[in-house]
């Protein structure tokens, strides 16, 4: 065997190095395991997200021993809601399990961070390697690799278990037969940085009514302080109204800026570059999440909470779990063993978010209707207890064992939900 095929051989190999990429790279090296993780982008590179980590994200980060208290990240205590005419402000819940504080970090070095976590660790991050399709075997029909073009050649790159960790539009996944599920939300994001005096904020903003001239759609808009002189300001929308296919999204994010206060400087002089826009997979809308050597993680399987669109707390979960998984599998005797444990990995995902999610959907689907959205606007937000259970359930943040009377009744809906 030569050099460069021993170097387009591993134990794994990690598609996309994005938070859920990264992650899994990261805790495979970790335990040993040889890992290419292959991101077709060279960095730093952008990608179209609200920036804002809430405290379910940072805990996944601390479990990674990514330093979160060095330059460059921008720490907030909690989430002020605007709505009906009322502003809210929740400090993040304080809980055994999670810490009180969210953080907001632009993409743009986020990604690049975390994927250097993961090489510093032991991966092999190749950078400018586009993967173009699976490898399959014959007679098993189970994944054993994947084609790439890198450094202007055409290579293949083997390994007996692959992850889609590819995004949204996950083409290996799609190679692999895998379509996307109709009957789960599906959402979009636009955004838009500008130069502005509320870049250290000590809250992310979220302003529940968008409305489309005479119609309220559901979803919100966000102000994410970056804490360099910027803020992330955009607005994300779901599927689950009937306008839904007839909204100008950029037109939309303008209009609503336009009615910001000139202070803020959510204009035209202070952008600091385009209105960008993504699709956003939610609700597992993409499975199974094993099948014939291939886990997917993160945006590839769908997994952004359709309450709140966040998923990169999601990514760097199912990264770790999808690690944990496949080292304990590849550490069995015999083929059947192997695929026993595989099979784990969609079936704990269900038990740990399938119920949530579940509820999310039902919840996303309600509001789609404007006269619930403005119900809920205008009768919950002048209950604080209400609104911080509201922050518990929409940001996914209890106790499971020995929390207080709010965690108890939100993870009970979660048990009783049928999973996703």
């Amino acid at each position: 065997m030569t050099d460069s095929t021993r170097q387009r051989q591993a134990d794994v190999i990690v598609v996309g190095a994005g938070p859920a990429g990264a992650s899994t790279s990261y805790w495979l090296a970790q335990s040993g395991l040889d890992v290419l993780l292959l991101e077709k982008a060279t960095f730093p590179r952008d990608k179209i997200c609200g920036d804002g980590l809430t405290p379910r994200a940072v805990r996944a980060l601390i479990a990674m021993g990514v330093d979160v208290n060095a330059p460059g990240w921008a720490r907030n205590q909690g989430l002020r809601i605007y709505g009906g005419g009322v502003k809210v402000e929740l400090p993040w819940p304080e809980l055994a399990s999670f810490p009180d504080y969210g953080l907001v970090r632009t993409r743009m070095d986020f990604d690049q961070l975390l994927a250097e976590h993961a090489a510093k660790a032991g991966a092999r991050l190749l950078q400018g390697c586009n993967v173009t399709g699976p490898i399959l075997d014959e007679r098993t029909d189970r994944i054993t690799g994947v084609t790439a073009k890198y450094q202007g050649e055409e290579v293949e790159f083997h390994a007996p278990l692959v992850v889609a960790a590819d995004g949204g539009s996950t083409r290996l996944s799609l190679a692999m037969g895998l379509r996307r599920r109709d009957d789960r939300p599906l959402g979009v994001a636009v955004r838009r940085y500008f130069e502005t005096p509320r870049h250290d904020d000590d809250y992310m903003e979220a302003w529940l009514e968008l409305w489309d001239g005479q119609r309220l759609l559901p979803g919100y808009g966000w102000v994410f302080p970056v804490g360099d002189g910027t803020s992330n300001v955009g607005l994300g929308l779901l599927n689950t109204s009937k306008a839904f296919q007839n909204v100008d999204y950029r037109g939309m994010l303008k209009g609503w800026c336009a009615n910001m206060p000139e202070e803020w400087r959510f204009d035209e002089d202070h952008a600091t570059g385009p209105i960008r826009g993504a699709a956003l997979p939610m609700g597992f809308n993409r499975q199974p999440h094993y099948t014939r050597g291939m886990l997917l993680v993160g945006d590839a399987g769908g997994m952004i909470n359709p309450f709140n669109g966040e998923g990169i707390d999601y990514a760097l979960e199912s990264g770790r779990l999808a690690a944990e998984i496949m080292v304990q599998a590849l550490a069995r005797r015999t083929p059947a063993q192997r695929e026993r444990t595989l099979y784990e990995y969609p079936r704990i995902l269900k038990d740990e978010h399938g119920g949530y999610f579940t509820l999310a959907r039902v919840f996303v689907q309600a509001i789609g209707d404007p006269r619930i959205m403005k119900f809920l606007t205008a009768h919950g937000l002048p209950h604080p207890t209400l609104m911080r259970f509201t922050l518990k359930l929409l940001a996914n943040l209890t106790d499971r064992r020995g929390g207080d009377s709010m965690d108890r009744v939100i993870n009970a809906m979660q048990k009783v939900a049928p999973a996703a």
